[in-house]
């Protein structure tokens, strides 16, 4: 199984803790933020603003929150002038790891990316030092308990999907990213309902990491993605089932 697939299993399981952190609202309000800012404050001519609505209300953000940082992003309210950035690095065992953030102060980011790799044995890398091992894709998960797989397969493939594979209790779709809101747009209107969706660097190729290094490699990740200014964290690492339990306890 592809290294994005086993972090997306490991957040998934913390999704309940992180719902909870006020880290988890912070990195949302900026992407509606930046959304706005970029594309226009009107979800319904904005894409990445109405997948940005979508994750507010996913993690129960009131609405009169999700309406100021758009206002914010359009300019009628003041607020944080925020830029996007990437970062790369290697972490334990050799895995790639591409980093996306979106922040007002890109000293204090880079200062705390560098000591999270440091503390977990990681190395921070120069630009495109793993970007060519990536691929930009749209991914959207479907809850494989509610919806029949033959359905959810063809809804899938006919609305312009490029992939479709069963993640355990998820289907996980692929799609280029000029398809992936249509892709959502459509199953939506055949009544499939979406666990999540994002556009994600998906890996080419994927780095085995076993023992010590499966367990540290895990810890830097989550180290990464606590960081407020993280918006996203990609890898190519792949670890067996049982190194993946005892890297999630």
């Amino acid at each position: 199984m592809a290294g994005h697939s086993k972090w997306k299993q490991i957040k998934r399981k913390k999704a309940i803790t992180d719902a909870k952190r006020a880290s988890s609202w912070t990195k949302v309000i900026r992407e509606i933020t930046v959304a706005a800012r970029s594309g226009g404050g009107d979800p319904g001519g904005n894409p990445r603003l109405r997948t940005a609505i979508d994750a507010a209300k996913a993690v129960n953000m009131p609405g009169e929150n999700i309406e100021r940082a758009i206002k914010k992003g359009t300019g009628e309210l003041e607020g944080s002038v925020y830029e996007e950035l990437t970062y790369e690095g290697y972490g334990p065992g050799g895995a790639a790891i591409f980093i996306e953030v979106t922040t007002d102060n890109a000293n204090r980011t880079v200062a705390e990316i560098r000591h999270a790799f440091s503390r977990n044995g990681g190395n921070l890398g120069a630009t495109n030092s793993v970007a060519w091992m990536f691929d930009r894709k749209g991914q959207i998960y479907l809850d494989a308990t509610r919806h029949d797989e033959d359905s959810a397969l063809e809804a899938a493939l006919e609305s312009g999907a490029e992939d479709f594979v069963r993640e355990g209790d998820q289907y996980l779709i692929t799609t280029t990213p000029p398809q992936f809101h249509a892709v959502q747009d459509a199953l939506k209107a055949r009544r499939f309902t979406i666990d999540s969706a994002e556009l994600g660097m998906v890996p080419r190729n994927t780095v085995r990491v076993e023992g010590v290094d499966a367990e540290r490699i895990v810890r830097l990740l989550d180290a990464l993605e606590e960081l407020d200014d993280v918006s996203k964290v990609f890898s190519n690492f792949d670890i067996d089932a049982a190194q993946l339990a005892e890297a999630e306890a």
